[in-house]
């Protein structure tokens, strides 16, 4: 859980960072680049992550937070990724694969599992 935090975190705080650092701080090369990258870095970590943890999503007891947790993400992320791969660069397109394979496979681990 604590990778997923950072995971999940690290993008947004990269956000924050270059909203008050360009800003206020003066720091001129906190740009919108330096955050496009940690938002479509997170996803493929996330999907790593997803498949060395597949043992959580099969046991609902164990790993029900874990699993609800990583669709949350992995949908907000797929969301800002597809806006990315409009305006920013053709590579966020392997970050939306990414979350979109976290939530196709979550719900597949979630039938075998029930059957």
């Amino acid at each position: 859980m604590k990778v997923l935090a950072a995971c999940t975190l690290v993008p947004i705080l990269c956000f924050a960072f270059q909203d008050l650092g360009s800003k206020y701080g003066g720091m001129d090369w906190l740009t919108y680049d330096y955050t496009a990258w940690a938002l479509m870095i997170a996803p493929v970590l996330m999907l790593v992550l997803f498949i060395r943890n597949r043992e959580l999503i099969r046991n609902p007891r164990t790993g029900a937070t874990f699993s609800q947790t990583i669709k949350i993400v992995a949908g907000m992320y797929g969301l800002w990724n597809i806006i990315g791969a409009i305006g920013y660069s053709w590579l966020a397109v392997i970050s939306v694969l990414s979350s979109l394979a976290i939530l196709v496979g979550d719900r597949q681990m979630k039938k075998r599992a029930s059957a």
